[in-house]
C-alpha cells in the first residue's frame, strides 16, 4: 500500500471521527495496522559498510 492510500484511509477516519462515528473511524485505522503486519517482508541483515581507511 502506497503513501497515497494510507493518507486516504487516515483522512476517511478523521472525517468519520468528526461526524461522531468513532467506531467506524477506529475500524479504518485498525484495518491499516492489520494489513501492514501481514505484508511486511522479512528483513535481511544489511552488509556492513565501512569508510575507506586513511592508511591507503
Amino acid at each position: 500500500m502506497g503513501i497515497r492510500e494510507k493518507l486516504e484511509k487516515i483522512m476517511l477516519a478523521i472525517t468519520f471521527a468528526e461526524a461522531g462515528e468513532h467506531d467506524t473511524a477506529r475500524e479504518f485505522l485498525r484495518e491499516e495496522k492489520r494489513s501492514r503486519k501481514q505484508k511486511r517482508p522479512r528483513q535481511r541483515p544489511r552488509p556492513e559498510m565501512r569508510a575507506p581507511s586513511a592508511d591507503r
